[in-house]
């Protein structure tokens, strides 16, 4: 289930020349590889057209007025991309990393992205598969088996798709079954650390009127981090049996993966005009809990952060290779469980129905999907081993959640004779979570005295709240035709948004009645829900009642030039904070922490882009450029603001509506096949993004004079993959790519930009050698990625001064992968 400044203009130019980007695919391309449905083949003398699906109808790209690129099914297989995320480096400005301690999508684009775990925040880029938005980005960072297609929408979205966004969305594919077809897909690929993986996907016919596909995978590694780190000696405030506390922990691998996922999908076309996807989705991630890397070594502001005035930071840390000194406890009292690893399940029924009318098609996505999540982490990625032998949590937590989401859309997109067609349709999706956090503030005994209810490293903190919401949308989308090369579209839709949060402020497990009562016991965090103890519990709800709208005009110049310009008007919906209440911070004042959990209003963009889409030299070069603007509004923002709690230092968490900004920026795609066997892609994104402003109370500086999250000025991607005949039944392939993000802000302190932190920048080299039969019945294939061995980070936070911790990408990696492809017409 389930990344680099410019180095001169020189390189610009190169990029662009050099040609490279958008792959070659058509939508319709969802069957096995051995019986391809619609798609226009390559030929000696062009590139395929490609298909999109970016209006809600079919289009070629090339006439498509809005920013959209697509990835195929092809280049998934030889750039072997790990997850979802990997497929960003082939989309301009689209950068993927992850949520600092998590298995958790941190999506950007145009100059706002997702560095927020929080289960109640809208990310600014959505992510849609068959048409059904997945809220949670735990699990967004997809596996790229069995997908068909991804396309990538950029600028807000909410006329046609789904969730309103600000950024864009990601909408996924999966490869449909094929009536009176028999066929078989798996690959299986082992390589370094411990790295296992089977995938495949059986294709059965039944009768003339329905096929049902069946995929499922396996993968197990062993974790590329080593639970390395050294801390210590203690040297807290307040002496006790940590005192002194020192040690090396013991180098076991962490981080590894161990996933089982499948899906069932039945097709059913009893007619024609008419056709219904029945899906069944299935996940059970037992990873290993995500490692931390403490890094309060790359803090230079005043003041010391808590864990070095502890003595809780690695002497060794500076110079030395990140992925050896990682920190982990390993707790499994205190509600923590840590060595059951991350639990995540999920269970999915979706049913996609369409109905030819002969004046257009009607749709309907229907869907359920619950998942459950376990998710302990050792945060501050510090900690020691006691006199006694017990393992100090400096800050252990297992934040644990219920999710429940059904979705209903239902669309018509017209087919009428003449220059006006139009969709229109209804969207309405209604959430329930029910959320909690089992915490270990195993530091707060080394600065206070100890607890009536025990010490704080073995007693748990619980924080919980729950939120159930509905979202309700009607929307229209018109095009008219001026003529043969003039276009002129416009749409909007208007949406009905209602939230309803459930909260208190933390407090411990005999206090969960609202009085003290020692006999009150629970065995996992979600036992503490605000449903089963409703002592202190407060209720808030929220309504936004918003439009979005967006019009084009395009003109066909001639065969290979389209010209269009957009301007489109989103927003994405307000929401609450479920780490409000955290510490107690607000005492016994009710009415303050009401005040500081309201909801945010919502965050809307306002973007205006001009491009230009062309085709030459007989179809073998394609390029492809779109220059944008974007003014954001309300930018909801996550604070970490430093507090004092009985004198000693904590932090609470904010989530406000603080900052406005403009981003300006270019985006080119370009392909190319010069020779044939050969094909050139590259991608290149441009973005200058700045706050106009930026307020919050306590804040240290002008928060206005930092870059904006997760907004890296440069990316550029330049792939080449080039075949040739071995033999009669065989040829070699070579996929090589070059990728390259720029340096980018993760999250901003409020109290010192020194204490801001970034995801450096980074150029990754990968490749892949393919030995495969000419029909692609079997192949062998070697992939290399990272192949300079490149220490990057992938997540990084530092949380008031408490600490600062990172995760890092995997180093220099080498696979061999197996795959056959085989089946027949009945």
């Amino acid at each position: 289930m389930f990344t680099r400044q410019l180095y001169g203009s020189t390189c610009v130019v190169a990029l662009i020349a050099g040609l490279a980007s958008v792959p070659a695919f058509a939508q319709g391309t969802d069957a096995p590889a051995a019986k391809p449905q619609n798609v226009t083949p390559q030929t000696n003398t062009g590139l395929a057209e490609i298909v999109v699906t970016a209006t809600r109808r079919d289009t070629d790209l090339q006439s498509t007025p809005v920013s959209v690129s697509a990835v195929d099914a092809s280049l998934i297989a030889q750039a072997a991309p790990r997850d979802l995320g990997d497929i960003a480096a082939f989309v301009p400005n689209f950068s993927a990393a992850t949520i600092a301690n998590f298995n958790a999508a941190s999506f950007a684009m145009r100059g706002v992205g997702q560095t927020s775990i929080i289960v109640y925040f809208e990310p600014p880029v959505a992510v849609l598969v068959d048409d059904f938005v997945v809220p949670s980005v735990q699990t967004q960072l997809l596996d790229t088996f069995d997908i068909a297609q991804v396309e990538v929408l950029r600028g807000p979205q909410g006329t046609l798709f789904g969730k309103n966004t600000t950024g864009g969305v990601v909408t996924v594919r999966t490869k449909r079954p094929v009536l009176n077809y028999l066929g078989f897909d798996a690959r299986a690929e082992v390589g370094d650390f411990g790295q296992k993986k089977v995938q495949a996907a059986l294709n059965v016919p039944i009768g003339d009127i329905a096929a049902l596909r069946v995929v499922g995978g396996y993968e197990k590694s062993d974790g590329y981090y080593k639970n390395g780190a050294c801390y210590g000696p203690v040297t807290g405030f307040v002496a006790n049996k940590f005192e002194g506390a020192k040690g090396c922990l013991d180098g076991s691998r962490l981080g590894g993966k161990d996933v089982w996922q499948a899906r069932a999908k039945l097709l059913i076309e009893p007619s024609s005009n008419f056709s219904a996807l029945l899906q069944y989705e299935w996940i059970r991630d037992r990873s290993d809990v995500v490692p931390s890397v403490n890094e309060n070594y790359l803090y230079t502001g005043t003041g010391a952060f808590v864990t070095d005035l502890l003595g809780l930071t690695d002497p060794g840390a500076k110079g030395t290779d990140p992925l050896k000194r990682a920190a982990y406890t390993g707790r499994e009292d205190g509600l923590m469980y840590m060595n059951k690893g991350q639990r995540i399940s999920v269970d999915g029924f979706y049913a996609n129905l369409q109905y030819d009318t002969g004046i257009g098609t009607i749709s309907s996505v229907t869907g359920y999907r619950f998942q459950r999540s376990r998710i302990p982490n050792s945060y501050a990625g510090a900690t020691a081993v006691g006199n006694d032998g017990q393992l100090l949590s400096f800050f252990d937590a297992s934040r644990d959640d219920n999710r429940k989401t059904w979705q209903q859309e239902l669309r018509f997109a017209s087919d009428l004779e003449g220059p006006f067609n139009f969709v229109a349709g209804g969207f309405y999706q209604r959430d329930k979570i029910d959320f909690c956090v089992a915490q270990l503030l195993g530091f707060l005994d080394l600065t206070s005295g100890p607890l009536p209810f025990g010490e704080w490293n073995n007693t748990p903190y619980m924080l919980c709240n729950a939120q159930r919401s509905k979202s309700r949308a009607v929307f229209f989308e018109g095009t008219l035709k001026l003529g043969e090369k003039l276009t002129l579209s416009a749409g909007g839709r208007y949406t009905w948004d209602n939230k309803t949060w459930l909260g208190r402020q933390q407090t411990f497990i005999p206090a969960l009645g609202g009085g003290f009562d020692p006999s009150i016991s629970i065995d996992h965090a979600l036992d503490a829900s605000v449903y089963k103890y409703p002592a202190n519990v407060i209720t808030l709800t929220d309504k936004w009642r918003q439009p979005t709208y967006r019009a084009s005009i395009s003109y066909q110049a001639n065969d290979d030039l389209y010209l269009f310009g957009t301007y489109s008007h989103g927003y994405k919906g307000g929401g609450f904070n479920d780490q409000i209440g955290g510490f107690a911070a607000f005492g016994d004042d009710l009415n303050a922490f009401r005040e500081a959990a309201r909801a945010t209003s919502p965050e809307k963009a306002d973007s205006f882009e001009i491009g230009f889409k062309s085709e030459f030299l007989d179809n073998r070069v394609r390029l492809n450029a779109t220059a944008f603007y974007v003014k954001y509004s309300d930018l909801q923002k996550q604070l970490n603001v430093p507090i004092e709690v009985n004198g000693q230092p904590n932090q609470v968490t904010l989530f406000v509506n603080a900052a406005s900004a403009d981003v300006k920026g270019l985006e080119i795609e370009a392909s190319a096949t010069p020779v044939e066997g050969l094909t050139l892609r590259g991608v290149l994104g441009y973005q200058d993004g700045k706050y106009k402003k930026y307020t919050a109370a306590n804040a240290g500086y002008d928060l206005a004079s930092a870059p904006l999250d997760r907004a890296p000025k440069w990316q550029w991607t330049a792939d080449a993959v080039y075949s040739l005949p071995v033999s009669d039944n065989l040829k070699l392939t070579f996929n090589g790519n070059v990728a390259y993000t720029g340096r980018n802000l993760n999250t901003q302190a409020i109290d010192d930009p020194l204490g801001n932190t970034f995801l450096n920048a980074r150029t990754l080299v990968n490749g892949s050698i393919t030995l495969a039969e000419t029909e692609n019945k079997y192949y062998v294939r070697l992939v290399g990625k990272n192949l300079t061995d490149k220490r990057y980070r992938v997540g990084i936070q530092n949380v008031a001064g408490l600490w600062l911790n990172s995760q890092y990408g995997p180093p220099r990696y080498f696979g061999l992968e197996v795959g056959v492809s085989f089946g027949s017409e009945k």
